[in-house]
């Protein structure tokens, strides 16, 4: 174990927990991205090929777009992947720049919380009701696709928590100024 690991407060181990699940569905999600494309290969082959198509194979190429955006939107953010604009950002202080953090980490969590608590009844609906393709050869249980949208906000708000973890670390490890020499 690295000394950087040994000296980590309870607030960056909690923070890297929370982060190794957030990987764990980034790595999913980019395997269905794989997925997406071996479909979409296959849909076009047989379309170009072969003239003849499957319902439920265009369909299922949406179904793996959920979980590709959706899982992959927190993983992005994890590994800073996402665009931020630094026009004002860089021209204010530390202390400005750690507030701006915690506030927005706190309303993306906010967020989070917000867009699951809607989106768990829309998914409840289309299991309910065994929601499925209206196509005739189209996929069953379109609630498997929907559940990607509380899914993926769950982990958002989980990456969202552990940048606030990290985000709320300066505030509460704040070191006295040390006394001047030449006052004492």
């Amino acid at each position: 174990m690295t000394q950087a690991s040994n000296e980590s407060g309870p607030l960056e181990r909690a923070a890297r927990g929370l982060d190794a699940i957030v990987e764990i569905a980034g790595r999913f999600g980019a395997w269905c991205g794989f997925a997406l494309l071996l479909v979409m290969a296959s849909n076009v082959l047989m379309r170009y090929l072969f003239r003849t198509g499957s319902i439920a194979l265009q369909e299922l190429e949406w179904h793996l777009m959920a979980p590709v955006s959706l899982l992959c939107i927190a993983y992005a953010i994890k590994h800073e992947g996402h665009i931020r604009v630094d026009i004002l950002y860089a021209r204010m202080s530390e202390r400005t720049h750690q507030t701006i953090e915690l506030i927005s980490c706190l309303c993306a969590l906010a967020l989070c919380v917000i867009i699951v608590q809607l989106s768990i009844p829309y998914v409840m609906q289309a299991f309910d009701i065994g929601e499925r393709s209206p196509d005739p050869g189209g996929l069953p249980y379109r609630w498997i696709v929907k559940s990607m949208i509380p899914a993926g906000f769950v982990f958002l708000g989980l990456q969202s928590l552990a940048a606030t973890l990290r985000a709320l670390e300066p505030f509460l490890n704040q070191k006295p100024p040390a006394a001047n020499p030449e006052t004492v």
